[in-house]
C-alpha cells in the first residue's frame, strides 16, 4: 500500500530503509483515485515510534491510505517536541467538521488512573462519541481499547498482580468473521498493560463479540457486531525491539521489571528478541482496511450521512 505522509516525518525514512512504498503529497495529488482517510490519535509517550509502527501496519494492501495525527489540545507531551507536534499533528478542533474512512486510537501510559482521573478524559469522550457519526470504523489499542469499551459499553477495566509484558499464544474464535480472516487457529501478539477488562463482562454485552482470547493474556480481539467499533487489549503493531525497550527503559528507572514471557532466546533479555508476530499482525491491520473502511465506507465522505 502507498502510505501518504509529510515529506519530513522522521518514520518516513526508516519505512523507505524497509523498501516500504511511501508516497508524499505531490505524487499522491497525480493519482485519480481518492485515498482512504484515516486518523490516528497517538496518545503514546514515544510519539515517532508509534508512527513508524502504525504507518508500517498500515502498508500491505494496494489501496493509498493518507494518515493525518491527531493529539489532544488538554494534554502536553513530555517526550516529544512541540515542534514536531505542531508540524505534524493535528488538534480536534482542527478537524471536527471532517469525515474519516478509518480512525486509530492508540495506547497510553495511563491504566493506573481512573479514567475519569485522566486530565484529557472530557476531550476523549468528546472525541470517541465524534466517531459515531463521523468515522466508518475506529480501531482501539491496549489501554485506548479499555477507555473505548468503557464509554461506549459501560465495561471497566481492573487491575492486575503484575505488568502483562510479554508475547502470548491466542486463540482464534470465530473464522468466519472477515477482520480474522487467514489467521491462524493459534497466534502470538505482544502485550504491555497493567491492566485488563474481563471475558464476562463483554459476554454480557450482546453488541460485542470476542474474537480472539488468550488463557495467560485473556481477552485479546473484540468487536462491536456492526464492525463501526474494534478494540483489541495487545500491541500487534509493534516492531521487534519495542518490549526490549520498554524492559530495559523500567530497569534503568529500578521499578525490577519480570522479563518479557516468551520474547528472549533462553529468556536472556541481552538478547536479540524473537519475532514472531509480524505476519498476524499484517493480516489483521489489512483486513481492517479492507472489509471495515474501504468496503463500507462512502466514496463521497460528505455526500450522505453514515
Amino acid at each position: 500500500m502507498p502510505i501518504k505522509v509529510q515529506k519530513d516525518l522522521p518514520a518516513r525514512a526508516i519505512l523507505e530503509s524497509e523498501n516500504i512504498f511511501v508516497m508524499d503529497e505531490e505524487r499522491a495529488l497525480s493519482q485519480d483515485i481518492r485515498p482512504l482517510e484515516i486518523l490516528i490519535l497517538n496518545l503514546m509517550p514515544i510519539k515517532e515510534d508509534t508512527e513508524t509502527q502504525l504507518l508500517r501496519a498500515l502498508s500491505n494492501t494496494p489501496l493509498q491510505v493518507n494518515c493525518t495525527f491527531l493529539m489532544l489540545s488538554t494534554h502536553t507531551s513530555k517526550n516529544t517536541s512541540a515542534t514536531h507536534l505542531n508540524q505534524f499533528y493535528v488538534t480536534f478542533d482542527e478537524i471536527r467538521k471532517n469525515r474519516y474512512d478509518g480512525m486509530i486510537i492508540t495506547g497510553a501510559p495511563v491504566e493506573n488512573m481512573e479514567f475519569e482521573e485522566i486530565n484529557y478524559w472530557d476531550e476523549l469522550k468528546q472525541i470517541m462519541e465524534w466517531t459515531k457519526r463521523c468515522v466508518t470504523s475506529t480501531l482501539h489499542i491496549c489501554w485506548g481499547a479499555q477507555a473505548g469499551l468503557y464509554y461506549h459499553y459501560g465495561i471497566p477495566k481492573y487491575p492486575m498482580k503484575q505488568k502483562l509484558s510479554g508475547i502470548y499464544l491466542h486463540r482464534l474464535l470465530h473464522r468466519k468473521i472477515p477482520l480474522v480472516r487467514s489467521l491462524d487457529d493459534y497466534f502470538y501478539c505482544p502485550h504491555s498493560r497493567y491492566t485488563e477488562v474481563r471475558e464476562a463482562d463483554i459476554l454480557k454485552c450482546p453488541q460485542l463479540q470476542i474474537l480472539a482470547n488468550s488463557e495467560e493474556a485473556g481477552v485479546f480481539l473484540v468487536m462491536s457486531r456492526d464492525g463501526r467499533q474494534i478494540f483489541m487489549q495487545g500491541h500487534p503493531e509493534y516492531d521487534r525491539m519495542t518490549l526490549n525497550n520498554e524492559y530495559h527503559r523500567d530497569l534503568k528507572k529500578g521499578l525490577d521489571p519480570a522479563v518479557p514471557v516468551n520474547y528472549y532466546e533462553d529468556n536472556d533479555p541481552f538478547s536479540m528478541p524473537v519475532l514472531k508476530w509480524r505476519n498476524m499482525s499484517n493480516t489483521l491491520y489489512t483486513n481492517w482496511l479492507n472489509y471495515y473502511v474501504y468496503q463500507v465506507t462512502p466514496y463521497d465522505l460528505y455526500g450522505e450521512e453514515q
